[in-house]
C-alpha cells in the first residue's frame, strides 16, 4: 500500500514546537493535516502548558486571511500558540522597502547652516556640508566635497555604516549611537593643506576613527559587491 505523504513535519525544540509545512501542496490539504496532526490529546490538555509554535512555510506565500485561518487552528489546541511565521517569500511592500535601504540616493546640491538632509539607504552628496549643516541616512555616507557641520549614518542602530569625504573637517560625526565631536578649537584644528579623502568608522572599541579613504576595502570588505581577485 503507497503511503501517504505528509505535508506537515512537528518537530519539538527548546523553544517549543517547530511545523514545517509544504510548499507545494493546496491551502486545504495543508490545513486539513494541519488539524489532523495537532488533534492528539498532548495538545488539547489544559493542564498542560502554554506551548509556542513556530511555523516554517518554505516558499509559500500565506495572505492575511490564510495566516490567520493558520493562527485559529492552532489557538483551538488549548495549549498551543502561533508565535512566529517563517517564509522565503517578501511582500512587494517588503520589497520595496528593502531596495529604498540597499539603495544609493545621489543628491547635488549644498547643505548650508540649519538645513538637515535625510535619506534612507546609502546616501551620494556632491556637493558641501557647511558648519551648521546636517546630513542623515540610515546607511553610508559619501561626500564627494567638503563634510564641515555634521553627518549621522547608520541612523537606525547600523554600526558598519561609515563616513566618507573629500574633505573631512565635521563638527560632529555620528554613526548609530556613537558620537565624535569636533574639538574646541574646531577652526584652528583643521588646516587648509593636506586635503585626503577620508572615512569614518566605529572600532571594535566603541569609538570613532578616521582613516585614509585607501583602508575602507579592509575596514568593511562587504562594502563592495564586487569579487576580489578581479584584474
Amino acid at each position: 500500500m503507497e503511503q501517504k505523504q505528509q505535508y506537515v513535519t512537528i518537530k519539538g525544540t527548546k523553544d517549543g514546537l517547530t511545523l514545517h509545512l509544504d510548499d507545494t501542496c493546496s491551502f486545504q490539504v495543508l490545513i486539513a493535516e494541519i488539524e489532523e496532526r495537532l488533534s492528539t490529546d498532548l495538545f488539547e490538555n489544559n493542564d498542560s502548558p502554554l506551548i509556542a509554535v513556530h511555523l516554517q512555510i518554505g516558499n509559500r506565500y500565506l495572505t492575511n486571511e490564510q495566516e490567520e485561518e493558520i493562527r485559529d487552528l492552532v489557538r483551538k489546541k488549548n495549549n498551543l500558540v502561533v508565535d512566529t511565521i517563517n517564509s522565503n517569500v517578501v511582500s512587494r511592500k517588503q520589497a520595496l522597502e528593502w531596495l529604498k535601504k540597499e539603495e544609493i540616493v545621489p543628491v547635488c546640491r549644498m547643505i548650508r547652516s540649519g538645513q538637515v538632509l535625510q535619506v534612507k539607504g546609502d546616501l551620494l552628496l556632491i556637493g558641501d556640508v557647511n558648519p551648521g549643516g546636517t546630513v542623515i541616512a540610515d546607511g553610508n555616507i559619501f561626500i564627494m566635497g567638503a563634510l564641515r557641520g555634521t553627518a549621522h549614518a547608520g541612523f537606525f542602530g547600523n554600526k558598519e555604516a561609515i563616513i566618507a569625504a573629500s574633505i573631512m573637517k565635521p563638527m560632529q560625526l555620528r554613526i548609530s549611537d556613537t558620537m565624535n565631536r569636533a574639538p574646541d578649537n574646531y577652526k584652528e584644528y583643521y588646516s587648509e593643506e593636506g586635503n585626503e579623502m577620508e572615512c569614518a568608522y566605529v572600532n571594535k572599541q566603541d569609538q570613532i576613527i578616521v582613516e585614509r579613504i585607501q583602508l575602507l576595502t579592509h575596514l568593511r570588505p562587504s562594502l563592495t559587491r564586487l569579487e576580489r581577485g578581479m584584474m
